[in-house]
């Protein structure tokens, strides 16, 4: 297969999927090497870079899925269904950063990290897909484990885990003026 049409193939298979897709998935149904499917993935991402398009290709941990800008987001809302972005309260980013770095964590360890209930919060980051239920602990009583989704990877840029900001040590949050470390601190911070 020509690159021009191994190129035009990866994006029509992209963009019918509707998902993330693998390299693997397009490999296999293309019949063409894992390597020369990820340079056409990447010679489709600058063509649409350099041809200054509203779409782009967003890794999602090892797949590939075509998106629009975030920048044309709330013209897309408007034309779908006037569905404001998402908010998340104060409490919800606090359970949501503690699945986030505490995967295959219960509502119970949350609840001692912040010290309050979180029934509430993590309802809501559910029902937006953010975290999703990963199976229950073997452990008495067999709680419900929770994680993070693709979505939220999507949500707030990440390509996966591990693009996570480094948490403060204990060393330097007892080293801040008033001892405590705070997540608008962390966030001004990277």
């Amino acid at each position: 297969m020509e690159r021009d049409e191994l190129m035009q193939a990866v994006e029509a298979m992209i963009f019918a999927s509707g998902r993330p897709v693998s390299t693997e998935t397009l490999s296999e149904i293309l019949d063409v090497d894992t390597n020369e499917v990820e340079s056409a993935i990447e010679a489709l991402r600058q063509m649409l870079i350099e041809r200054k398009s509203g779409i782009q290709i967003i890794k999602v941990n090892d797949t590939y899925q075509l998106a629009t800008l975030e920048k044309f987001y709330s013209y897309i809302c408007k034309l779908l269904d006037n569905r404001p972005k998402p908010t998340l309260s104060q409490a919800a980013l606090e359970v949501l950063s503690i699945v986030a770095y505490n995967q295959n964590t219960t509502r119970a360890e949350i609840e001692k990290i912040r010290g309050v209930s979180s029934d509430s919060a993590l309802n809501k980051l559910l029902e937006y897909s953010l975290v999703e239920e990963a199976g229950k602990m073997n452990a008495p009583g067999r709680p419900m484990m929770y994680r993070t989704t693709e979505e939220f990877l999507k949500m707030f840029g990440y390509t996966s885990l591990k693009d996570l900001p480094e948490l403060p040590t204990i060393k330097e949050a007892l080293d801040e003026e008033d001892g405590q470390i705070t997540i608008e601190k962390n966030v001004e911070e990277n």
